[in-house]
């Protein structure tokens, strides 16, 4: 029996890279296939290619024994393949059951849309494969992990049966995790196959039937849980030995740096997401914050790099207060901020990795002088930081939007990293990398 999908020599070069040379790789009927891979070693590309968005160099696609050409999303899943994005493909203002029909709506009478009959077959699937949804839900009122399950009811609406997860638990708290294993377990066992990319060694361990990894666009092996370690792997991606645990020895903590005191702040919505919170964070500590996502930590972040307005209490930075300090202001008293959502607060995506590098000291020397930018000088600190911290790229020109987002990241992590900080405000700072780069920011 044919595998449900083969991919044989896919190749895909772009200008200054070859982002995929040759792959080969197998999917079997109602398997889990992982692929594994550092930030830039060419998985979402492949995927893209699978699912229609890019078109290979070289190379063919079979499905069940057949070949197929992929030209975009709709032959993708005509043939039963569908992908869910590292970053949801969801509007914020529908329902659950609008995001799900949109594309296929049902009508009646031919004209009007069949909301009643759309949210009858999400209430279906829920019930088959364990996705717990509302389909009258507005998609913006629900968590992180509830909006995945409708981006995966969203392919079993269209009757996927080969389905891509991409960085499907980045966002996930453990208990969403640990949801949703249940219910990719749930699909393969009804006969659905699925390839799931990630950077989580742990992950590929407990979920995965069998590891494919990519290094430099090439697979470099493949392998299962039962055959490898989470060592073997990390080397296996990088090239190299990866230390999979952090090394620090005793704080010997300083000055106090940062004070907070009665903190609260609002939510989006006019709740009170931060509730009288106080603390201090010395120099040379590191403060954890912990707690499910929603509980606040957004908003304390962002109060305190100056995002959002603070309805009461006290926030001194060095002794001097910044209650109410604009992001500027923020950022010239020495503090660095790694946000939480990279392509909302962290980069401007139609702007190239070079100006992305200077996005907080563009106006400073001497990267400016009498309020004329100085391109060289921008091009060629840009090449340093590329280089110092590994951050795959073409060209410094490429617009950030075309890096992966692990690479993304990493362009947030040089910039906020390449300035003299007395303190650093890093919100998922690891978010969407691989063990290589977790290893070096934890240095």
């Amino acid at each position: 029996m044919p595998p449900v999908l083969e991919l044989r020599g896919i190749t895909k070069a772009f200008p200054g890279v070859l982002a995929n040379d040759h792959i080969d790789l197998t999917l079997e009927e109602g398997e889990i296939h992982a692929l594994l891979g550092e930030n830039g070693a060419g998985k979402t590309t492949l995927m893209n290619i699978l699912y229609g968005l890019y078109t290979p160099d070289e190379g063919e696609v079979t499905v069940r024994g057949r070949r197929v050409e992929i030209h975009d999303p709709s032959d993708a899943i005509a043939r039963g393949i569908g992908m869910v994005h590292q970053h949801f493909m969801l509007v914020p203002v529908l329902t659950v059951a609008e995001n799900v029909m949109l594309g296929v709506e049902s009508v009646k009478n031919g004209i009007f849309l069949d909301r009643a009959d759309a949210a009858r077959r999400i209430r279906q699937i829920s019930a088959q494969y364990g996705l717990e949804v509302d389909p009258d839900a507005t998609i913006k009122d629900l968590p992180v992990g509830v909006q995945q399950r409708v981006e995966i009811i969203k392919l079993l609406y269209r009757q996927a049966d080969i389905l891509i997860l991409d960085e499907p638990t980045a966002v996930l708290t453990p208990q969403e995790v640990e949801e949703l294993f249940k219910v990719v377990r749930s699909m393969v066992a009804q006969g659905k196959s699925v390839i799931f990319i990630t950077h989580k060694l742990k992950e590929v361990m407990t979920i995965a039937d069998r590891i494919t990894v990519l290094r430099n666009g090439r697979v470099v092996g493949t392998t299962t849980p039962a055959q490898t370690t989470e060592g073997q792997l990390a080397a296996m991606m990088v090239g190299r030995e990866v230390l999979l645990r952090v090394e620090k020895g005793p704080a010997h903590p300083g000055e106090t740096v940062l004070e907070v005191e009665g903190l609260e702040v609002m939510d989006d919505r006019g709740n009170l997401a931060v509730r009288g919170v106080s603390f201090q964070v010395r120099a040379g500590e590191v403060l954890g914050v912990a707690g499910v996502q929603g509980n606040g930590q957004t908003e304390l972040v962002q109060a305190l790099a100056g995002l959002r307005q603070v309805s009461a209490g006290r926030v001194r930075i060095l002794g001097a207060d910044a209650t109410s300090a604009s992001p500027r202001q923020v950022l010239e008293r020495g503090v660095a901020h790694v946000p939480e959502d990279r392509q909302q607060d962290g980069l401007i995506l139609s702007f190239p990795v070079a100006d992305n590098l200077v996005l907080n000291t563009y106006y400073l020397s001497p990267f400016a002088r009498l309020g004329m930018l100085n391109q060289e000088i921008i091009l060629t600190t840009a090449e340093k930081r590329v280089q110092e911290f590994d951050v795959r790229t073409p060209s410094v020109l490429t617009p950030v939007s075309s890096l992966s987002g692990g690479n993304q990241q990493k362009v947030i992590v040089a910039r906020e990293f390449s300035r003299p900080i007395r303190l650093l405000i890093a919100s998922q700072p690891t978010r969407g990398l691989d063990v290589g780069s977790i290893e070096y920011i934890h240095r």
